[in-house]
């Protein structure tokens, strides 16, 4: 399968340059917090990254950053550590399992601490209020890192490999299958930000967000997209260029597989689904993957699949939201001065 990555001269960008200069300082809760041209921007500068990381490796001099987990991580937690330390910055990680924040002290104060000592906030959390009160009580970024409302960094990341493999997201025929959820609800967005046309196949009762879906809807209509919904899988995977699918059952909601396992079956992403793709159609998955529920062996290890791209790249997306966040960029030799 042809793989490349745009070829663009990123010293010169528009996008990242406008991006750089409101972006330093700010959170990201969600995809929503940005605009299309920010969202391409970190998707641009993300592949700059992958391309060339010798001229970024001092960008984020001790600069440091904490992650904050309440939920257990493999792809967040080595994609954000080695990022930052690829850059010149620290990453300290905090376990909240065992503790989960608020309880032992209030969530404000949690911030107030914090931000004393750390350039930067990463938090993986049950709630997204969690998120947003965080951001709102500290003067350092907060960086969603998957909220029970949104996976922002895992979209940045899944549409910077679609350019990979296809050199522009506008324009693509994206269908996403099973639960409507976190993972679901940021590729809609990031998908409507970068003009790809975004269908959701979900069983009844289990759609996105309605507010998540009219606001994808409204940023579809300025990009000329469309964000379509609908419980049929077979008539979503009808000549997609990209086929997504997640767990059915979450992290913390385990007492429901049961119950999810037979209404998710007739969702499951086979090599019957597959083959309802474009001819040049890819398989995703955010990982981990349940093998032979919501996908089978043959699609997950398949040629069709690029997941394992997916997961390198978040690395590299994370690492341009970094630059972004904290200024790094002047700290670019080809950024500084302009």
């Amino acid at each position: 399968m042809e793989r490349r990555a745009p070829a663009v001269p990123v010293q010169k960008d528009q996008d990242i340059l406008a991006a750089a200069a409101r972006l330093a300082g700010e959170d990201l809760c969600s995809i929503a917090d940005l605009t299309s041209g920010e969202v391409r921007a970190i998707v641009k500068l993300g592949h700059d990254v992958k391309l060339n990381p010798r001229e970024y490796r001092h960008a984020l001099d001790a600069k440091q950053m904490v992650l904050m987990f309440e939920k257990a991580s493999l792809r967040t937690r080595l994609a954000f550590e080695t990022g930052i330390n690829t850059m010149g910055g620290n990453a300290i990680f905090v376990d909240q399992t065992s503790s989960p924040l608020g309880e032992r002290e209030a969530l404000a104060d949690v911030a107030r601490n914090v931000e004393r000592w750390v350039d930067v906030i990463v938090l993986r959390t049950y709630a997204h209020d969690t998120i947003t009160e965080m951001a709102a009580n500290s003067r350092v970024p907060v960086i969603n890192a998957l909220s029970d409302f949104e996976h922002p960094c895992q979209a940045l990341a899944d549409f910077m490999t679609l350019e990979e493999h296809f050199g522009s997201s506008a324009g693509l025929n994206f269908t996403y299958v099973g639960d409507g959820n976190n993972v679901c609800h940021s590729l809609m967005l990031t998908g409507a930000q970068l003009g790809a046309n975004v269908t959701v196949a979900t069983p009844r009762g289990y759609s996105p967000d309605i507010e998540i879906v009219t606001k994808a809807r409204e940023i579809a209509e300025a990009n000329g997209c469309e964000i379509k919904l609908t419980q049929d899988p077979q008539a979503a995977a009808e000549n997609a260029e990209a086929i997504y699918t997640d767990v059915c059952v979450s992290m913390g909601m385990e007492h429901e597989s049961t119950k999810r396992a037979p209404i998710f079956r007739p969702f499951q992403v086979n090599e019957a689904l597959m083959s309802k793709a474009a001819p040049n159609g890819v398989f995703m998955h955010c990982l981990p993957a349940r093998r032979n529920a919501e996908v089978t062996d043959a699609v997950l290890d398949g040629p069709q699949s690029i997941v394992f791209d997916q997961a390198e790249n978040r690395m590299h997306a994370q690492k341009a939201l970094l630059l972004l966040l904290l200024g790094g960029l002047a700290n670019v030799e080809k950024f500084s001065g302009q």
